[in-house]
């Protein structure tokens, strides 16, 4: 199958800030993400950079960011992730708070609790028969991590995770067969929170 990583990249001689730059890789759900950063290097670009070392998952020296955790990439299956690694997975506010943290009632917070309970085993999307013809489809787990965020009150980048779910790649390519919702560890109702992403994007309401 083929993913997508979308990796961030700087060079102080060149760049005025880190930017996100985008590869695409021949994959299995037996690869680590290591053996793709491999792929990367060798093949596509020779300046990525990273630390590895016995690549046994002893020595943790290639941890690295991954969908907003810390992870091993030695030691991180394909099989384990969504097959498109983004959404941006993380709070995306304008402006910092002032004075407090920021608040919440519970009917603000109750909006997004089933989907904040996910813990990115990434069965959803493996159950998914979406994704095992259309490699591009980014799948329900990486549907589930963006409703989290766009449905939180606090969070203002809706609209760009809404544009990156948009189209045959993101929620239109879900059929409603419910496989993800029934495999969920956590009894996540994934199939509604795609057609709730869905109705944001027809009627603009979060």
């Amino acid at each position: 199958m083929e993913v997508t990583l979308r990796i961030k990249r700087y060079n102080p001689d060149l760049d005025v800030k880190p930017t996100f730059r985008e590869y695409q890789v021949q994959v299995e759900t037996t690869y680590r993400l290591l053996d793709a950063l491999n792929k990367i290097k060798w093949f596509q670009d020779g300046t990525l950079t990273y630390r590895r070392s016995c690549t046994h998952g002893i020595y943790g020296s290639d941890a690295m960011k991954v969908n907003g955790l810390n992870r091993r990439a030695c030691k991180l299956l394909f099989g384990d992730l969504a097959q498109r690694i983004t959404i941006k997975p993380h709070l995306i506010a304008d402006e910092s708070p002032i004075h407090e943290e920021r608040r919440q009632s519970p009917e603000q917070r109750e909006r997004y609790d089933d989907t904040s309970k996910c813990i990115l085993c990434a069965a959803c999307t493996s159950s998914c028969p979406i994704t095992w013809p259309h490699t591009g489809y980014v799948g329900p787990a990486a549907i589930v991590n963006a409703h989290r965020f766009i449905f939180d009150s606090g969070d203002t980048g809706a609209n760009e995770r809404l544009r990156l779910l948009d189209g045959n790649t993101g929620v239109w390519r879900c059929r409603t067969i419910f496989n993800c919702t029934e495999v969920c560890p956590r009894g996540i109702q994934v199939t509604r929170a795609i057609a709730e992403v869905k109705r944001v994007h027809q009627y603009g309401e979060v």
